[in-house]
């Protein structure tokens, strides 16, 4: 290019002189530069501590738990047959693979070293079990609009980090779509404030 000195390194200094390199930009020429084995070393060193062979028990009976009380609710909602089904055949199938699942993990998983230790984040995916029950909970009480407000907040903002701008433009939005959809235009009997 004419006119642009050329740098130490026989570039373009015009970027650097503009304020055009960025830290995050010299983080990604920096990571370009790596290669494959350096880069998984490198990740290798960041990823948290895994979790050992009394956590991956653990988790896999809370899997097991919860697929044999899902069998035995779905039993006692009635399973019919393939075709005729029951409201309990396909919750018992659901209920069938996680069982089948947790035990492979439970006997095979204990050598897993992939799985994570628990920290403060492996609350999340309980706050979203119990923040979710509550909506049901409280649906048929006072209607799904508030709930459902309140989920995406928490959702959003305590779990997902997100700014309070962006999550109250798309919290507001999910209800007021769900309503337009479910109330207005299906007429659903889904129970609402308005």
């Amino acid at each position: 290019m004419k006119g642009t000195p050329a740098g130490p390194t026989g570039g373009s200094t015009s970027t650097a002189a503009s304020g055009g390199d960025t830290p995050h930009s010299l983080q990604d020429e920096v990571l370009d530069d790596l290669t494959p084995e350096q880069l998984a070393a490198q990740w290798e060193e960041e990823k948290p501590p895994a979790a050992g062979a009394l956590a991956n028990a653990a988790s896999s009976l809370v899997v097991l738990g919860v697929g044999i009380a899902a069998g035995i609710l779905s039993m006692a909602m009635g399973l019919g047959t393939p075709a005729t089904p029951q409201p309990g055949l396909w919750p018992f199938i659901i209920s069938c693979v996680m069982v089948a699942l947790g035990l492979f993990q439970l006997i095979a998983g204990r050598h897993n070293r992939d799985a994570e230790k628990f920290t403060r984040m492996s609350t999340a995916p309980l706050t979203g079990l119990v923040t979710l029950a509550a909506m049901v909970a409280l649906m048929p009480l006072i209607g799904f609009e508030l709930p459902a407000l309140a989920l995406c907040v928490i959702w959003m903002r305590f779990l997902g980090g997100e700014t309070w701008r962006s999550t109250l433009v798309v919290s507001a939005s999910v209800v007021i779509g769900f309503y337009a959809i479910f109330v207005l235009a299906l007429n659903t009997s889904i129970p609402h404030l308005f």
